[in-house]
Formats: structure tokens, C-alpha cells, sequence
């Protein structure tokens, strides 16, 4: 039986698993996924998470529940040798060893893409896991918590400031959205006042969101300003040490949020560690049907898809000629590599990628958002509308659409749960504070040798000496 192994549970790599078991016949392919994490992050719900408008165990579908007939390894991928098919196979727990395969699937995404900038790898923080956009708001909650007890200052005004780096949809959408929560808290806290909540996205580029048009970047730029939050356009990073962001412009913010979205990588540890052929950006070259190769060659056995890959875009709307990382084409290559990968052990030909992207839509924030399709562009209520009945269809399974549907609508009449979890990050602190511990052992008594009595001899001795 043909065995089918896939590198990588994202987007890609659950849709090409969760296609393949409808696609196949029983008996017709054994298929293995290998991921370190048990679940898919549906990552367009990141910022909804790290803002409190989803319950961050909705925003991850479990593998084990919906890849019934799919054997999941919870392990890394960290060698391909295709010329023998053979991987190596790291797991979270106990020895290496080599797994063989006859067609192999690399969608192993995508990781944040920093810059060697002083204090970023030490104090920023990414948006890319339900781990980190869980820890972005229990990190905020944490911070109001402290300054409500400051007196007003600095230091108080230092705990309310939150810096985004990049300015595209992830950072545009991160930031619109701490913003929004962070103004519905104050209710919560009489001691602090908007004015002390301070809010800066710092983008390198003359512009933000790039994937809609300038006139409605220009808009969502002056709804933010609306909202307090401040913008930093033609500007970069060029430290982070000491509670400080510093920036090309001369200005110095003290904070200690910063959230880091200024672009992805391929992850590395997938990308370097094989000898599939590998383009200038560190992706996996990819042909449209999503057969690792060029259009010259083909590597036969191998397929990739969503952010790990350079697919060629055919639609020639591509930056560079190739698929943007996004979710959009991540679940549409997944459905159609399990279709070409059945295609093919059917003996028939695979069919080429082609999608062209109708629109771009953001939520900004408790109902406002912006929507893009072409020329026409709708903002607002009705494009947040838009944005939650797109991804609320979009994310895969019943199961977790119904999840976060429900979500929203007991937000809707209860608010946001606002509940800081933050303390869970050392869950044995509180144990340990209190633990009756052994006393230490007591060191045996020594008892005091008293000087032996002199003899009559030894005193005359001394007497005559």
C-alpha cells in the first residue's frame, strides 16, 4: 500500500489529510501526518484570540478528532532524503528514527521573519501561535491589573503602551484589534483614563496594508487615528533593550508590549534540513500542479503547498510570480493536493493550481472592518459583517464553526470574558509557595572531651622543665 507522509498539520497539511481520507478508497493509501502540535491554528483568528473576542481553543482544530483514518505523529520532520525516501522524525518525546515513504507532502509553513535588531529576539513577541496571542492579552490584562495601582507617570503610562511592528493584514488587524480591547477595559478600571493608553504601529513602507487599495489604506489609517492609535509610516526598529523601542525616526517609546508581524520565512528546520530544491526566498520550488520541480523537471514523489512552498501563480497576480503566504491559498492548494495525489496513484494527471483572489477583508476591531474587491471597497459595520460570516464559513469543521459561532453570539449579550489567565505560564508557583518541605537534618551532637588529668609524673616533668 502506497505510504503517503505529510510534514506538517497547518492549513495545508490538514486540508491535504482531511481531503485524501474522502478522496481515497479504504485500503488504497496509508497516510501519516507528522506535527509537533496536536492541532491547526486557524491564524486569521489570532488577533480576535489576543483581544478576547475568541475562546482560543475554538481557533485550533484537534487532528486527532477530525483525521480519523490519518495516523498522527506528534514529532518534527527534521531530514528529508528524497533520493532514498526516507525522513527523520524527531519526536517530542524519546529517540530519532527513519520513517520511508513513498510520497511525501512538505506543508510545513511558515515561521516569523525577524531582523538581527537589538532586544527583538529578547523581548518581542510574534503573532503566528494561539500561544502567543494568548500570552499578547493575558500580558495586557496583567499590565492594566499593575498600573491601576501606580500613581499616574511614566511608569503607568509605560504599562499602557503597546508597539506593532509591520503594517500589513496581520499587523493592521493585531493592532486594530488591541486597540478596540483595550479601550472597552478602561470601563473596568476608573483609576485609568484613555489618554494614558498609547498605541504605535511601526511600518518600514510609505503606506500600510498593501493588499487593498491606497484610498482605503488612507481610510483605515484615519479610523485609527479616531481611535487614539498612532501610526509610524517610512519608519524601522533599531533597538529594543531596556523597555525601549527605538526608532529610525529619533523617537524613543518605553513599553514592554511589543508584537512583532513584519512578514514570515519558510520554516528553516524543513526547508534546510532536505535535498528538495530549495529558491532564492528559502521556499520549495513548486510547479502549478504542486509537484516539487520546475517546469523543466519534475521531482517525482514530493508535493508542497502553502507557505513553505513557491508556487507559481498563475493568475499573474502573484508578488514575484508566485502564491502569496496566506490562508486563502494554503486550504485551496490542500484540497487540490489530495486530489492530485489520488489523481496520480490512479494513474492520471494531476490538475495546476489557479485561484484568483476576489477580495481582501480585515476586521479592526468590535464591529468595524474593511473590505476590498477590485475597485469597490465597503467599511465598517457592514465589512465586519463581511469579514466574521467569511471566516466564521471558512474555518473547517462543524465541529469548530459552531464553536466560535457560539463564541460570538454570548459576546454579543455577555462582552468580552476578560478573565487574565496569565498566571497559568507557572502553574506550580502557588504549590510551591506553600509545600510543607522536609526539615533539614540535624547534624549529630558532638560531645566535649574533657582534658585527661595530669599524672604526678608529668607534672614534675613540666615543673622542671
Amino acid at each position: 500500500m502506497p505510504r503517503i507522509l505529510i510534514v506538517g498539520g497547518g492549513y495545508a497539511g490538514f486540508y491535504t489529510a482531511w481531503k485524501l481520507e474522502k478522496q481515497l478508497r479504504r485500503g488504497e493509501a496509508e497516510v501519516t501526518i507528522v506535527d509537533p502540535l496536536p492541532y491547526m491554528t486557524y491564524q486569521p483568528f489570532l488577533p480576535e484570540v489576543a483581544a478576547g473576542s475568541i475562546e482560543p481553543r475554538h481557533a485550533v482544530v484537534a487532528l486527532r478528532r477530525h483525521l480519523r483514518r490519518t495516523t498522527v505523529i506528534a514529532a518534527k520532520v527534521t531530514g528529508i532524503d528524497h533520493a532514498h525516501k526516507v525522513a527523520t522524525i524527531t519526536p517530542i518525546a524519546g529517540e530519532p528514527w527513519q520513517q520511508e515513504y513513498d510520497q511525501i507532502v512538505v506543508t510545513a509553513g511558515a515561521v516569523s521573519r525577524t531582523f538581527p535588531i537589538p532586544g527583538i529576539a529578547e523581548n518581542a513577541i510574534g503573532l503566528k501561535t494561539i500561544e502567543e496571542a494568548v500570552a499578547v492579552r493575558d500580558l495586557l490584562l496583567s499590565n492594566f491589573d499593575k498600573a491601576a495601582v501606580l500613581p499616574p507617570g511614566p511608569a503607568r503610562e509605560r504599562l499602557l503602551t503597546v508597539v506593532v511592528v509591520g503594517g500589513g493584514f496581520a499587523g493592521i488587524e493585531a493592532f486594530a484589534e488591541l486597540r478596540s480591547f483595550a479601550s472597552s477595559l478602561l470601563k473596568r478600571y476608573p483609576q485609568l483614563s484613555f489618554d494614558e493608553t498609547h498605541f504605535h504601529l511601526i511600518e518600514a513602507m510609505g503606506r500600510i496594508m498593501p493588499e487593498v487599495s491606497l484610498k482605503t489604506s488612507e481610510w483605515v489609517l484615519k479610523d485609527l487615528a479616531k481611535r487614539g492609535a498612532y501610526v509610524h509610516l517610512d519608519t524601522q526598529v533599531t533597538g529594543a533593550v531596556g523597555g525601549n523601542v527605538e526608532l529610525s525616526s529619533g523617537e524613543t517609546i518605553p513599553t514592554d508590549i511589543i508584537v512583532w508581524t513584519a512578514g514570515v520565512m519558510a520554516n528553516p528546520t524543513v526547508v534546510r534540513g532536505g535535498d528538495l530544491p530549495v529558491e532564492e526566498r528559502g521556499r520549495i520550488r513548486t510547479r502549478p500542479d504542486l509537484r516539487v520541480g520546475t517546469a523543466e523537471e519534475i521531482v517525482h514523489g514530493a508535493w508542497a503547498a502553502g507557505d513553505v512552498s513557491a508556487v507559481p501563480d498563475l493568475t499573474g497576480g502573484g508578488v514575484g510570480g508566485y502564491c502569496v503566504p496566506n490562508a486563502q491559498h494554503a486550504v485551496r492548494q490542500g484540497k487540490l493536493l489530495a486530489k492530485n495525489i489520488t489523481a496520480v496513484l490512479r494513474g492520471e494527471e494531476p490538475k495546476e493550481y489557479f485561484h484568483k483572489n476576489l477580495g481582501a477583508v480585515a476586521g479592526l476591531g468590535l464591529y468595524n472592518g474593511v473590505f476590498q474587491s477590485g475597485k469597490i471597497a465597503i467599511k465598517g459595520f457592514l465589512a465586519w459583517i463581511a469579514h466574521r460570516g467569511y471566516h466564521g464559513l471558512a474555518m473547517p469543521t462543524w465541529e469548530r464553526k459552531w464553536r466560535v459561532l457560539w463564541g460570538w453570539w454570548n459576546n454579543l449579550w455577555l462582552g468580552r470574558d476578560i478573565v487574565n489567565l496569565e498566571a497559568v505560564q507557572t502553574p506550580r508557583r502557588v504549590f510551591e509557595e506553600f509545600a510543607a518541605r522536609p526539615r533539614p537534618a540535624q547534624a549529630p551532637a558532638v560531645e566535649e572531651k574533657k582534658p585527661a588529668a595530669k599524672s604526678a609524673a608529668s607534672e614534675k616533668v613540666a615543673a622542671q622543665g
